[in-house]
C-alpha cells in the first residue's frame, strides 16, 4: 500500500506510476530558477525533494479519492502503451492497475474521474489499449472536464498534445462518459473543484472538507515544494506565467499556518503536508501517512 491520508471521512491514496529526477539543462530549464545552488539556499527541501545533485525529485502519480458514497479518480498520470516526449518517447509498461487493486479498488467501481487539467501525465489512464483499441479504464464512471480547458486544448496544434486528445480523451467522449463542467463544479457534500489558473487556462484543484478537516489536492498550479518558499519561479510548461505566479501567492497566503492538508500531484514522498510561515515567505511541513 502506498500513501494515504484520512480528511474526517474521505481516505486520499497515493498510487505513483513513476518517479522523475529532473535535472536542471541551462538551455531549455524545467523551472528556470531552480538552479542547483539556488536550491540549496532551502536546505529544508533536502533530501526528500532534492536529490544530492541538484536534480527536483517529482513522481507522477493518481490520487484515489474515498468519499461516503462514491469513490473518485483525480489525475490519472500518463498511461502504458503511448510513447511520449515524457518517457523519452518508449511506451511505458507499469504495473498501474494491479496497484490499483492492492489499494482495494477495482476499474470498474469507480464513480468520478477528475482531470485537473489536459497535460500528458494527467490523463493517461482515461483510456487503456485492449485489442488494438483505446478503451475507458473506468467503464462506470464520469469523467469530470473543465469546458475551458476543453475548449482551449481542442484547438491546439502541436502534434503530441494532437495525439494525447486522440489516444486519452476523444474515447471517453465516444463512450458518453465526459461531463464538462465549471471550475468550481460541486462533486459531493465533502468534494469540490477549485479554479487554480495560471497553469493552464482551465486548471481546477480539488478541496475535500469533512468533519471539520480540510486537504487540498493541488494538480499543477503547484509543481514542486520550492515553489512553497519561491512562489514567484515557474516552469516551462505554464500557459501564463504571472497569472500562475499569483495564483501561487494567493493560495499559499491564504492557506498558510493552517492545518489545511496540501495534497501535491507531484510532490515525491511525504507528498502531503501543510504551509507554515518560514522568514518571509513559507516552508512544507510533511504529515505522516
Amino acid at each position: 500500500m502506498d500513501h494515504s491520508w484520512q480528511i474526517g471521512k474521505v481516505k486520499v491514496t497515493r498510487i505513483v506510476e513513476m518517479e522523475l529526477p529532473i535535472a536542471y539543462y541551462a538551455k531549455k530549464p524545467f523551472m528556470k530558477e531552480a538552479t542547483p545552488e539556488a536550491l540549496l539556499k532551502m536546505p529544508w527541501l533536502y533530501p526528500n525533494f532534492v536529490t544530492p545533485e541538484g536534480h527536483l525529485r517529482l513522481s507522477i502519480h493518481a490520487l484515489l479519492v474515498e468519499a461516503p458514497g462514491l469513490k473518485l479518480v483525480v489525475d490519472t498520470c500518463v498511461g502504458n502503451d503511448r510513447p511520449r516526449a515524457i518517457t523519452a518517447n518508449q511506451a511505458l509498461q507499469t504495473e498501474f492497475l494491479s496497484d490499483l487493486a492492492a489499494a482495494g479498488w477495482q476499474r470498474e467501481s469507480v464513480d468520478f474521474v477528475v482531470c485537473t487539467h489536459l497535460h500528458v501525465d494527467h490523463v493517461g489512464w482515461n483510456t487503456m489499449l485492449e485489442d488494438g483499441q483505446w478503451i475507458p479504464t473506468f467503464p462506470a464512471a464520469r469523467y469530470l472536464i473543465g469546458k475551458q480547458e476543453h475548449e482551449f486544448w481542442s484547438q491546439h496544434e502541436e502534434a503530441e498534445q494532437v495525439s494525447i486528445m486522440q489516444d486519452s480523451i476523444a474515447p471517453i467522449f465516444e463512450a458518453g462518459l465526459v461531463d464538462l463542467v465549471e471550475t468550481d463544479h460541486q462533486i459531493s457534500d465533502e468534494i469540490r473543484l477549485l479554479p487554480t489558473i495560471g497553469h493552464t487556462p482551465g486548471h481546477v484543484s480539488v478541496v475535500i472538507e469533512s468533519e471539520g478537516e480540510k486537504a487540498m489536492i493541488t494538480g499543477d498550479f503547484i509543481h514542486h515544494p520550492c515553489q512553497i518558499e519561491r512562489p514567484e519561479w515557474t516552469v516551462s510548461f505554464d500557459t501564463d506565467e504571472p497569472a500562475a505566479a499569483a495564483c501561487r501567492k494567493s493560495v499559499l497566503e491564504d492557506i498558510a499556518d493552517s492545518t489545511v492538508l496540501v495534497i501535491g500531484t507531484h510532490f515525491a514522498s511525504p507528498t502531503a503536508g501543510t504551509i507554515v510561515t518560514s522568514g518571509d515567505s513559507y516552508a512544507f511541513v510533511g504529515a505522516q501517512s
